[in-house]
């Protein structure tokens, strides 16, 4: 925003010397008068206070390249800009020249830090040594190398407990006469801490005493930051407070005890959502929820929710898809780290494969082992009816387990840029009206690389094995056998539509899976994004996976709309290897990636 009398300029930036070429974009991107020229300032004083900025600016830009001789001159309309009066009156528009002699790189020639921390003795108390990131004899002075060496030793001391670790004195010369910097780093340490009382401000329907526990900071043990932010992440995860942060106390008390108070600023507890999905395929999908969020003050979660689906294909109420149910979370059991959850729902599923009525409940315990690695085993079991054109109708009674492993190392679970993830499940369970036992297992695997400076390309791949023992596939719930297809699957074909054919002319579930996914991201502007990508997959009749069945591809592109929310997603595909009955295009409508 202006304010006063606009006045316009005209910025140009030189840089002489023989490393000229070498730092000129750095303090380009660093002035503002060169980032602004095409925006006019806030008056004469509006561009002179502009100007005096840029000196601060280009000058520590310069000492984060190392270079502490350099010399900068700022001039608007021929006179130096830090000597022009604030209401001076400039041509219009003003003429600005930013004139940077960057002079020599200056190289360490002491880098000491007195009162180091020990080498530590466990591996999750490791830190990088500052050696590693540039603070060292001989190499270029950087001033970033010099804060990074500050925080590195603070932090190896943090790391084993004093929490009061400090920089006590720091002495930074340069000698311009050799172009070199002599660096003195000194840390105190302070006490050793251990945690002392962990009090809560701010909660009012949570109770105060299990949020302290679910800290999982306990009075008595040694201080670790590592410790605070696993806390931070596990109350997070409760998502019942708008805000959340600790407060360590100043001092460490008399027996070595560092209070800490967790600060919070609860979230209402209900809420209702709805949602949608569409696909020229599957058609629109609806979607509704109620949810409490802390349901009898330990941050217990109930959704009870409602979804619709087929609308568009069809409005004949018996040939849509429904679900109804609800669903249950009660965090800290056992472990702050460990929920125990459970759900019933009751489903009618209209595709094109089957028609399922049933009634299915899970409940078991989830447990987060660390930020990446977490699992669960459940209970579950369900009660089925099932009519196909193959075998008509059917009914099926299961009970079984689930276990489940996940690895996570994604940077971002709704867009992904960087890191992997990996996904294992078997589902061991007993079918009481064929009185048969049988095992499902699949592997997800998916990767994510990231290029340039903002990740604005990403490269993504997804694989997915699966394999069912037990009987023929006649005896066994089609919900439970494998199916392919859709947009979660297989894009360009119909939802669940790929599996076995029959001599009948019917497509039924297999026993085997395989699918594989590529898609290239391309961050086109700051909100819009371009994806092209290839899908395959296949099910086998054989428990073990084939290839003696045809592989279905299907080819396509979309366009995300980038939200803080995650990627609005629409995608167009169509089947290389259509069928009668595969759509000849495919439009998908999502919130979130593919994958």
């Amino acid at each position: 925003m202006v304010i006063g009398t606009p006045q316009t300029y005209n910025a140009e930036l030189q840089v002489t010397g023989a490393d000229a070429d070498d730092v000129k974009a750095t303090l380009e991107s660093a002035s503002t008068l060169l980032a602004d020229s095409d925006k006019p300032a806030s008056g004469a004083a509006g561009l002179i206070a502009k100007a005096r900025g840029d000196y601060r600016r280009l000058l520590a830009t310069l000492y984060t390249q190392g270079r502490y001789g350099g010399t900068i001159s700022i001039t608007i309309d021929g006179r130096e800009a830090a000597s022009i009066p604030p209401d001076a009156t400039l041509a219009e528009p003003a003429i600005v020249v930013v004139t940077v002699t960057p002079g020599p790189l200056f190289h360490f020639r002491e880098a000491t830090i007195l009162n180091r921390a020990p080498l530590a003795e466990h591996r999750r108390d490791f830190v990088a040594a500052p050696e590693t990131e540039g603070f060292a004899t001989g190499e270029v002075a950087r001033s970033g190398a010099i804060l990074r060496a500050e925080g590195l030793a603070v932090e190896a001391w943090r790391q084993q407990g004093y929490a009061k670790a400090e920089i006590a004195e720091r002495t930074v010369v340069a000698a311009h006469d050799a172009d070199v910097v002599d660096a003195r780093l000194e840390v105190q340490p302070g006490r050793k801490a251990h945690y002392g009382p962990v009090t809560v401000e701010g909660e009012n329907a949570v109770d105060e005493e299990w949020l302290a526990w679910m800290t999982g900071l306990r009075e008595g043990e040694e201080y670790d930051p590592d410790d605070i932010k696993q806390a931070s992440t596990r109350i997070a995860r409760l998502d019942v407070f708008s805000a959340a942060r600790f407060q360590e106390a100043d001092q460490i008390d008399e027996f070595g005890r560092l209070p800490i108070t967790y600060i919070v600023q609860e979230r209402p507890a209900r809420r209702i959502g709805a949602g949608a999905t569409y696909s020229t395929v599957d058609g629109l999908g609806l979607e509704t929820f109620w949810l409490h969020r802390n349901l009898f003050g330990r941050a217990e979660r109930l959704r009870v929710e409602g979804k619709v689906a087929g609308l568009g294909q069809t409005f004949k109420v018996n040939e849509l898809t429904y679900r109804v149910g609800s669903s249950f979370v009660k965090p800290g059991v056992y472990t702050p780290d460990t929920d125990f959850s459970a759900s019933l729902y009751g489903d009618r599923e209209v595709l094109k494969s089957y028609t399922r009525t049933a009634v299915t409940g899970t409940a078991g315990f989830s447990h987060v082992f660390n930020d990446q690695l977490s699992g669960g085993l459940f209970l579950n079991g369900g009660h089925a009816q099932f009519e196909d054109k193959e075998f008509g109708k059917r009914t099926f009674s299961t009970v079984g387990l689930q276990g489940k492993l996940t690895y996570d190392t994604r940077d971002n679970q709704a867009n992904a840029t960087q890191g992997f993830f990996l996904e294992a499940n078997i589902e061991p369970f007993y079918e009481f009206q064929y009185s048969n036992m049988a095992a499902k297992a699949t592997i997800e695997a998916r990767a994510y690389q990231g290029f340039g400076r903002d990740n604005d390309v990403v490269l993504a791949g997804r694989v997915k094995v699966g394999s069912l023992t037990g009987p023929s596939a006649d005896q066994l719930p089609p919900d439970l056998l494998f199916f392919a297809g859709g947009g979660g699957s297989v894009r360009g074909y119909a939802y669940r539509n790929i599996g076995v054919p029959t001599a009948s002319g019917n497509v039924i579930g297999g026993r085997s899976l395989l699918e594989a996914s590529a898609e290239a991201r391309v961050r086109v502007t700051d909100s819009i994004g371009v994806v092209g990508f290839v899908d395959a997959g296949y099910v086998g009749a054989d428990t073990m996976p084939g290839f003696t069945e045809d592989l279905r591809v299907g080819v396509g592109a979309g366009v995300r709309y980038l939200t803080g929310l995650g990627p609005i997603r629409l995608d167009v595909a169509t089947p290389l290897n259509r069928r009668a009955g595969d759509p000849t295009v495919s439009v998908y409508v999502g919130i979130g990636q593919a994958f």
